[in-house]
């Protein structure tokens, strides 16, 4: 897939643990654990807005477009 998810990086800059974050945002561990891997297949708007409140950061620096040659 193209979209990349960026949510450790943004997570180890803030000095955030996952298990801080989920409480915070109000998920399991392992919901954001899929999020976090990459594995997600959607992510709901209300789980971002909060997530980038906590993280005090834009839905881009967690989510990114990579064009991805094999997908044409």
């Amino acid at each position: 897939m193209s979209i990349i998810v960026n949510l450790d990086v943004m997570m180890a800059k803030r000095k955030i643990s996952l298990s801080e974050l989920s409480e915070k945002v109000g998920i399991t561990n392992a919901n954001l654990s899929i999020l976090k891997t990459n594995k997600a297949k959607a992510i709901r708007f209300s789980t971002l807005n909060e997530i980038c409140k906590i993280l005090d950061c834009q839905p881009g620096d967690i989510i990114e477009y990579i064009e991805d040659d094999s997908e044409i």
